[in-house]
């Protein structure tokens, strides 16, 4: 069992990019959703299922200097200032509270989406995470579906595994400790192909059609990290005796 993808993103919903290594820290990964968009009509937290062209914005932030670049090819690259206004938005029924910021990349966003939208710093680490912090999911899960491509599950991790460890595990993983919590409860999103924006699988309705518990259509994990520290990709992964 060893380390088969990382991937984070910066901004909620965008592109959800590959890395070779990233930092897991108390509260989740270094750099994943810290910004996220404002629904100005709804009043909530933007949501990728509605507005599946999200998923084809490349983001690329520091921390300070935020990068945007929309498929057409067109980029701003600019660091969004607090406009000083705070506000409590809700995300799936929880409330998330975010710190608005003044940027081109919202007019971009807007344009890109036909829909208006504000780009907003989320205030609290994993605000706008569905579930714990890092989640998971294995190959062998993902050939049962005959999914490739683990992309459009945006899992933090991605295991070569026939099967995940069972809740309440330790995980070591390069290092890093994680302990296992849930299954993951799923919606439409993973039908959405992060190359095209298109739904074009079935797999939540191939999901739903299996045992599971009453309510809800789960596939892989959530975690929290239980040790931080860096992980990498190809590092071997391990349950931590009891």
């Amino acid at each position: 069992m060893h380390i088969a993808r990382i991937g984070i993103t910066p901004l909620k919903g965008a592109h959800h990019a590959a890395l070779p290594s990233v930092q897991l820290t108390s509260t989740g990964p270094v750099g994943d959703r810290e910004l996220c968009l404002v629904d100005v009509a709804r009043g909530r937290v933007l949501r990728t299922v509605e507005h599946p062209r999200l998923v084809l914005v490349e983001a690329r932030w520091d921390g300070t200097i935020l990068t945007l670049r929309t498929p057409d090819g067109r980029e701003v690259t600019d660091a969004p200032e607090a406009t000083g206004e705070s506000l409590t938005q809700d995300y799936w029924g929880r409330q998330a509270r975010l710190d608005l910021l003044d940027s081109p990349h919202s007019r971009l966003l807007t344009e890109h989406l036909g829909h208006e939208v504000r780009l907003a710093r989320v205030a609290g680490p994993g605000e706008v995470v569905y579930g714990h912090p890092v989640s998971l999911v294995c190959t062998g899960d993902l050939e049962t579906l005959g999914e490739p491509d683990s992309a459009r599950f945006r899992a933090t991790i991605t295991l070569d595994a026939p099967t995940l460890p069972p809740a309440g595990s330790d995980l070591r993983l390069g290092e890093a400790v994680v302990r296992i919590r849930d299954r993951i409860p799923r919606c439409r999103v993973i039908d959405i192909n992060p190359a095209t924006g298109q739904m074009d699988t079935r797999h939540l309705a191939t999901l739903a059609a299996r045992p599971r518990p009453v309510g809800e259509i789960p596939f892989g994990v959530d975690a929290v990290v239980v040790t931080p520290g860096t992980i990498r990709v190809g590092q071997p992964a391990s349950v931590v005796p009891s």
